[in-house]
């Protein structure tokens, strides 16, 4: 077989429809869209809009509030670190941070800090340094021994103020 010997399986390429070639092809004249009006011409795609009748997401209430200055914290449960330092993919011996947490794939990115959650249980003493943690998971880790620092985060957003004297 040669490359100029190659073809493509029989019924695996169709020719396209050639439009506007006159009414007898059956694409001829509008070629398929239909008569006048907007959507007819080509580059027009109208989202949301209904002929001049206030829209539905016009129509409808807005609705909550989005804090963009909220802490995005990634979350860890008791099981998953208890899980962790079983595989041996932490030391229980040393503390244990954030960062390390990230390095051992404990956890995929620390976004804006870790908090520890209290589902399932712990029964490694170990040293843990969080952004935070819930109270049932604070005393999960003082139950087993261990230690839990929480860091003092400062919140996103604009800086804040300070009188001049």
């Amino acid at each position: 077989m040669k490359l100029n010997e190659l073809q493509p399986k029989e019924g695996a390429v169709k020719k396209a429809m050639r439009v506007g070639r006159g009414i007898g092809s059956g694409k001829g004249k509008t070629s398929g869209a239909g008569q006048k009006g907007q959507k007819s011409r080509t580059g027009v795609a109208i989202n949301g809009f209904e002929g001049g009748q206030m829209p539905l997401y016009r129509r409808l209430p807005k609705r909550g509030f989005s804090n963009n200055f909220a802490a995005d914290y990634v979350t860890l449960n008791l099981a998953r670190l208890q899980e962790a330092i079983d595989k041996k993919m932490i030391d229980p011996k040393k503390d244990v941070t954030e960062d390390i947490l990230v390095e051992a794939k404990v956890i995929r990115r620390k976004k804006d800090g870790v908090r520890l959650l209290g589902n399932g249980t712990l029964t490694a003493k170990v040293t843990l340094t969080l952004s935070g943690a819930s109270k049932s998971a604070a005393a999960a880790v003082e139950k087993a021994g261990g230690k839990l620092v929480i860091l003092e985060i400062r919140p996103k957003g604009p800086a804040p103020k300070t009188e001049k004297a």
